[in-house]
């Protein structure tokens, strides 16, 4: 299947997210009144930068970081140690309060579209609620979203629940989309989907970052997914990025022992025909 994903952008602004040094410690909780709880590294020394207009792929099997990533690159969590950047701006350590110019470039859109939209909202409550968050006039705001994920205007009075999978979904990106952001954070946005409908969710995320050009972050454990969508690459394993680079070329030379083994998983049809 090739990649929708184009050629690097070339208008040369530079880093638009940039991690240097990120270490995330967790203690698990105690085990007895005698020992103290386990010390788990979840990231160790990570450093990346995503450039603007990117398609920037995060991946790697569960327990490998990716989330915690995620998370304290969209100041869900804090780093124990390192720093992060965004547009220029530090946001490391930033209180709630001093966060607004993040939540309004910075927006996610989760694995599981039913746990993630209040399934006692309508879809237009649902879809308009960032913008109401914010402060900005909602107007005709819905309808052209939900236009723009290939939902019909009639959608805008339903319920999460009467919707499909695949729909749920649409409504999330549409609602990650309200407030106009610059970064669209994707975080295994198809790996809950029937399969039949993971092309159509992916090639209306690409189709959508190229349409309002932004910048976009996409984890998955799927290699095969990372490549449709992105033309960068991090690959990361038990805490650390093993290797990043083009997608092409690390699917086409993988350096790391890691990435080939990600590399060998990935089905195939040979032998089943």
């Amino acid at each position: 299947m090739p990649s929708p994903a184009g050629t690097p952008p070339t208008d040369g602004g530079g880093a638009l997210i940039e991690a240097r040094g990120l270490t995330r410690v967790y203690r698990r909780p105690r085990a007895s009144l005698t020992r103290p709880g386990e010390v788990v590294h979840a990231l160790r020394d990570v450093s990346l930068d995503v450039r603007r207009g990117e398609r920037f792929g995060v991946v790697g099997e569960s327990g490998s970081g990716k989330s915690t990533l995620l998370r304290l690159l969209c100041a869900l969590d804090r780093p124990t140690s390192g720093s992060i950047r965004f547009d220029g701006r530090e946001i490391t350590g930033l209180p709630e309060r001093r966060l607004r110019f993040l939540r309004e470039n910075l927006q996610i859109v989760f694995q599981d579209p039913m746990s993630s939209l209040d399934p006692r909202m309508r879809v237009r409550d649902l879809v308009a609620e960032p913008l109401v968050a914010l402060g900005e006039p909602v107007g005709g705001r819905v309808s052209d979203l939900l236009d723009a994920v290939g939902l019909p205007a009639g959608a805008a009075d339903r319920y999460p629940h009467q919707f499909s999978g695949g729909q749920r979904q649409r409504i999330a990106i549409a609602r990650a989309l309200a407030p106009r952001p610059k970064v669209l954070v994707a975080d295994e946005p198809v790996s809950a989907l029937d399969v039949s409908v993971r092309g159509q969710i992916l090639n209306l995320l690409a189709d959508l970052v190229d349409e309002l050009g932004l910048t976009l972050v996409f984890v998955s454990h799927d290699l095969s997914v990372v490549r449709y969508v992105c033309e960068s690459v991090a690959v990361m394993h038990d805490g650390e990025i093993v290797e990043t680079g083009p997608v092409d070329e690390v699917w086409a030379e993988p350096r790391h022992p890691y990435t080939r083994a990600l590399l060998e998983a990935v089905p195939t049809l040979e032998g089943l025909l």
